[in-house]
C-alpha cells in the first residue's frame, strides 16, 4: 500500500500546529495518530512555507529517524519506496518550478533513512542498489540547481543529494564497483553553466568523494576526470556565451580549489593533490 493513499490528510496549517506542539513537548508522538501524521508530512514535504518544510517537517523526520529511532523499519522501507518512485523526480521536467522543494527535501528524507539503515541494517542489498540507480538518475536529470530562493528558502538540490550519496556510499551493502559511476555523477554535477554555486555546493560534493576515497575508491579514477577538465572547458568555450562559460569556469575552479585545500598537507593524497594543482594551473 502506498504511504500517500489516504483521504484524511492534514492541511498545512493543521499539520503546522500539531508539529509545533510536538516539538515543544506539549504532546508526544505516542499521543498522536502516528501514520496519519507521517502521511501528511510526506504530502507537504515540499511546502512553500519554509518554516513548515525546513523546521517542522524535516526537523520532525530528523528527530523521529536520526535522533530517537521511533519509526518501524517496515514504515521506513515504505517511505523510501515513496521517495524513490514518486517524489524524488516529481516535476523534474519543469523549469524552475516550486516542485524543486519536493525533490530536494525528499533527498534529505532519503538521507535520514539511509543513515538509519547504516545503523540498523534493515534494507536489502537489492534495495540499496535500486536506491543508487534512482539517486544517480535524479542527479543527472536535475536542472534546477538554485541554492537559496528568496521568499521560499533553501532548494539546494546538489548539496542535499550529495548528503544522500554520502550515506549511500557508507552502506556496506553497496558494492565498491559502483564508486567510479558515483564519483563521475558527482563530478558532472559541477559541470553546469546555469548557476554559480555560491552556497558551499563544492564542499558538500567533496564529502562523499572523500568517504569513497577512504573506503577504496582509486585516486586514478578522479585523476582521470581532472585531466579531462581543461579540454572540456575549451570545448564549452566555443559552445557557450561569455556569461555562461564564466559561470562554468567559476564552478569548476571553486570545486578544484576546495579539493586542493582538503588534500593539502595529507601525505596519502599527495599524488591526487599534485594532479589537482596541475589542473588548476591549466584552468
Amino acid at each position: 500500500m502506498r504511504i500517500l493513499q489516504n483521504e484524511n490528510f492534514l492541511k498545512e496549517d493543521e499539520l503546522k500546529e500539531i508539529l509545533k506542539e510536538l516539538q515543544s513537548g506539549a504532546i508526544t508522538w505516542q499521543q498522536k495518530k502516528h501514520i496519519n501524521l507521517i502521511q501528511s508530512m510526506m504530502l507537504h514535504i515540499g511546502s512553500l512555507d519554509s518554516e513548515l518544510r525546513d523546521n517542522l517537517i524535516y526537523g520532525s523526520f530528523y528527530e523521529l529517524i536520526h535522533e530517537k529511532n521511533l519509526l518501524e523499519h517496515s514504515l521506513l522501507t515504505e517511505l523510501l519506496e515513496e521517495c524513490l518512485n514518486n517524489l524524488l523526480c516529481k516535476g523534474i521536467e519543469e523549469s524552475e518550478s516550486d516542485l524543486v522543494f519536493t525533490r530536494t527535501f525528499t533527498s534529505l528524507l532519503i538521507t535520514l533513512i539511509l543513515y538509519r539503515d547504516n545503523a540498523d541494517d534493515f534494507l536489502s542489498q537489492q534495495k540499496i542498489s535500486d536506491c543508487k540507480d534512482k539517486v544517480l538518475a535524479y542527479l543527472s536529470a536535475e536542472t534546477d540547481v538554485r541554492g537559496y530562493v528568496p521568499g521560499k528558502g533553501w532548494a539546494h538540490s546538489v548539496a542535499h543529494m550529495a548528503d544522500a550519496i554520502d550515506e549511500l556510499v557508507k552502506n556496506p551493502k553497496l558494492n565498491e564497483a559502483y564508486y567510479s559511476e558515483i564519483v563521475s555523477a558527482l563530478y558532472n554535477a559541477i559541470l553546469q553553466e546555469k548557476y554559480a554555486f555560491i552556497h558551499n555546493e563544492d564542499e558538500r560534493i567533496l564529502v562523499p568523494i572523500f568517504t569513497m576515497l577512504e573506503q577504496g575508491l582509486q585516486e586514478q579514477e578522479i585523476i582521470k576526470l581532472l585531466q579531462q577538465l581543461p579540454t572540456i572547458l575549451n570545448v564549452k568555450k566555443e559552445q557557450l556565451d561569455v556569461q555562461h562559460h564564466r559561470i562554468l569556469v567559476f564552478n569548476c575552479k571553486s570545486f578544484m580549489k576546495s579539493f586542493y585545500i582538503k588534500t593539502n598537507g595529507k601525505p596519502k593524497f599527495a599524488t591526487l593533490h599534485k594532479s589537482i594543482e596541475a589542473c588548476l594551473d591549466e584552468l
